[in-house]
Order: structure tokens, then C-alpha cells, then sequence
């Protein structure tokens, strides 16, 4: 389980990153919502001594209980759809002495190990039915019960990192092409019917119809677009420098309450207007250096689920910075996801930290390593 590792193989400047990075976030989480700094902060020293021991445990003795991870994970989204706590008309989370636990935020780690087992496992038949076929069925059961929660931007991106693994695992381009013919099309068909039966489907409570014509056609649904208009206003109020953290600028769109949830989904907005573009960017370079790290330990992995491991996190990361950000700037329809390291939430942070963990620990046993 614990092996003697070279200290020169320890990327501490990946470590470096994402302390820097949450240290921005516990800052902005502050400035927008001072009453859950201190449970970040908490989230931030855990999540650190997580990490920390986690990089110091073979991953190889890790993926040994990937089957107890996967059961453990379906029956924690099986429970939390009968017995978790409501918000929002969201059934995503257990509440535990006052803190909330969100089951498929840690699903999203669980997936990755999973996977980078059973790919590097298969790695000879993966172009087969029969392990496309089953890698499929091992991922549709927890995207549907998180489905169920509902929480379609956790379903999106849990998907999308199954698919970097599944490629990076070394699918042909002979099956890749036909899905991608078929899937584009079918996307393109679903936003076309969304757009001109928007109003039937509303009525009959599909939510997010009305984020997408909210996106599509802002005009019209200027009470539900207001969120990401306001949000951008904000990003583009803060200029070069921003207005500074904690300020009490009276036509601050986060002091006036335009901006909703601005600790969690909309904190790129708080970062534009209070830190300004200097601010942005540097938490864009911070989130590019460490998915290029992720990357570059995975080059240098000794087998392949070590090398898949460092790639779905850098999946991870990669996407869920990419949709936050684009929903932030209004690039994309508004889904509800939380900006990597730096937004607000427990379970999120503390399960970065720990795939972080597993992923320095895939650094310290690169090729040729005795």
C-alpha cells in the first residue's frame, strides 16, 4: 500500500496551483456569501489532508476495491432519491448535522477509478461489442439515477468524462466517426423541437426547455435570461482591476442581489466584477495549468490506469471550469455547475482534493520507476 517514493517526483507545483486556486475561491466565497466561508475553509484543511495522504498510497492498491466503490455509489444514489434532503425541487443530497453531503459529486471520482480499471483491464478488446457494450451499462446505471435527482448538468458531464476515457482507452476512429455522425444531428433535431414546442413543453414542467430558450431567445424569456445578463454585466462592470473584494459599491451587481447563487454557480461572475479581467484570467490559468499537469503526469504514468486516472481528472476539471465559465459569459444555456476549486461546496471540493490525491500519486511512480 505505501511504497518509498522519490521526492523529486512529487509535483509540488501542481499542489501549489490548486492551493492558490481555492485560496482565491475561500476569498470570492467570502465577498458573495460571508456565512459559508468558514465551512470552505474547513472544506479547503480537509480536502488538503486528504490529498495529501492519499498521494502517498499506491493507486494500484486503490483500484484493488473499485467494484466495493462502484456498489457503495449505486446504493447512495438509490438512497438519496428516497431518502435525501429536497431543495429546489432537487432531491441531490443527504444533511447531516447541519452539512450537506451530494452523493454524485463523489460518483464522478468513484467513475474515473472505476473505469480506469476496467479499461486498463480490457484494454486488447475494447473495440469489441462486448466491452463498448458493457462499459456502457456500468455507466448508465449512475447517469440515470443522477438523472432522476434531477441534475442534467452532473448527468452531462459525467457522460462527457466517460467518453475522454473511453477514448483515450484507444477506441477506433471506425466507431468514433458513426457515433458522432448520428449523435450530432440528434442533438441538433432535440434543440430544434425544444425551440418550436418550447411553451408545450414548459407547461408540462420540463425546466430545461426554459433554460434553453432563456439562451436561445432572451428577448422573450427575459425573466429567466436575466441571471446570465446580469451575470455578464457584472464580469464586464469589473474592467481591468475589478472593485475590489468585500466592496461596498452601491451599483455592485452582487451588493444588490442581481446575481442569484453568486457563492456557487454564478462566482466567476463575483471574480469578474470584484477581481476584474487580471482576476478572471489568472483563475482561467490556474484551472489550464492544472488540467495540463493532469495531462503531462499521465504521459508518464506506468500502465494505463494509471494514465487514465490523470486524464479523467483533467477531463473532469477541464469541463466542468469550461461549461461554468461559458454559462458565466453566457456562451452556453444556464446548468447549475460549480466552478472547480473555487466555488462553494463541501462534497465538490473535498472530492477534487481527493482525486488530486490519487493523481500525485500516479506522478510519484512514473515509467522506469524502481
Amino acid at each position: 500500500m505505501l511504497k518509498q517514493y522519490r521526492l523529486k517526483n512529487y509535483h509540488f507545483q501542481l499542489v501549489i496551483y490548486i492551493i492558490a486556486l481555492s485560496i482565491i475561491g475561500i476569498l470570492l466565497i467570502g465577498s458573495a456569501k460571508h456565512s459559508v466561508q468558514s465551512k470552505q475553509i474547513i472544506g479547503f484543511i480537509m480536502g488538503l489532508i486528504i490529498m495529501i495522504v492519499l498521494s502517498l498510497i499506491d493507486y494500484s492498491f486503490l483500484l484493488k476495491f473499485v467494484w466495493i466503490y462502484y456498489a457503495v455509489m449505486v446504493v447512495l444514489l438509490l438512497l438519496v432519491l428516497f431518502a435525501g434532503d429536497d431543495a429546489k425541487g432537487a432531491q441531490r443530497w443527504f444533511k447531516i448535522g447541519g452539512i450537506r453531503f451530494q452523493p454524485s459529486e463523489i460518483a464522478k471520482i468513484i467513475l474515473i477509478l472505476f473505469f480506469a480499471y476496467f479499461f486498463a483491464k480490457y484494454e486488447e478488446t475494447i473495440n469489441t461489442v462486448k466491452t463498448i457494450v458493457l462499459s456502457v451499462i456500468f455507466v448508465g446505471i449512475p447517469l440515470s439515477l443522477i438523472y432522476k435527482q434531477p441534475d442534467n448538468s452532473t448527468t452531462i458531464l459525467t457522460a462527457l468524462i466517460f467518453a475522454a476515457l473511453l477514448f483515450i482507452s484507444g477506441l477506433s476512429y471506425k466507431i468514433i466517426m458513426p457515433v458522432l455522425g448520428v449523435s450530432v444531428p440528434i442533438v441538433l433535431i432535440v434543440l430544434s423541437y425544444i425551440y418550436t414546442h418550447a411553451d408545450a413543453l414548459i407547461k408540462k414542467g420540463f425546466y430545461p426547455a426554459t433554460r434553453i430558450m432563456s439562451w436561445l431567445d432572451p428577448t422573450n424569456y427575459a425573466d429567466t435570461a436575466a441571471q446570465q445578463r446580469n451575470s455578464i454585466w457584472a464580469i464586464g462592470s469589473g474592467q481591468l482591476f475589478g472593485k475590489g473584494l468585500n466592496n461596498s459599491v452601491v451599483t455592485s451587481m452582487k451588493n444588490t442581489n442581481y446575481i442569484i447563487e453568486p457563492q456557487t454557480d454564478f462566482i466567476f461572475a463575483v471574480a469578474g466584477e470584484e477581481l476584474g479581467f487580471i482576476g478572471t484570467i489568472s483563475i482561467i490559468i490556474l484551472l489550464l495549468l492544472i488540467v495540463i499537469e493532469c495531462i503531462l503526469i499521465a504521459r508518464k504514468a506506468k500502465d494505463t490506469s494509471g494514465k487514465l486516472i490523470c486524464c479523467g481528472m483533467g477531463a473532469l476539471i477541464g469541463f466542468q471550469a469550461f461549461i461554468n465559465i461559458c454559462v458565466a459569459t453566457g456562451l452556453m444555456p444556464n446548468t447549475g455547475m460549480t466552478l472547480p476549486f473555487v466555488s462553494y461546496g463541501l462534497t465538490s471540493l473535498v472530492s477534487l482534493y481527493m482525486g488530486m490525491g490519487i493523481v500525485l500519486n500516479v506522478g510519484l511512480q512514473p515509467k522506469k520507476y524502481s
